[in-house]
């Protein structure tokens, strides 16, 4: 049999690892006991994005396929480009 290396624990020297930075504690999930006390915002290196004021809200929405496959084919973005068409469609 062979042995599979790829998911073998490493030795972690903890000598190596760098110091957190405050801003890195600041953004970082903090829980206790396993329960989430304060979400963490971004990753480690970068900030996430600010929270907006009016933030959008997730949905299901069923869609002809033809219509669907013509906004994916239009790259990066396309679900943006739907809620623009149905803010024109109505008018806001």
């Amino acid at each position: 049999m062979i042995e599979n290396t790829a998911n073998s624990p490493t030795d972690w020297d903890d000598d190596d690892l760098p110091e957190w930075t405050d801003d890195q504690f600041d953004r970082a999930r903090f829980s206790i006991a396993g329960k989430v006390v304060r979400h963490g915002m971004g990753t480690l290196t970068r900030s996430g994005r600010p929270p907006s004021d009016n933030p959008k809200r997730q949905v299901t929405l069923r869609l002809d396929p033809d219509v669907l496959e013509k906004f994916r084919a239009t790259g990066k973005g396309w679900q943006s480009r739907i809620n623009a068409e149905l803010r024109k469609a109505l008018g806001i």
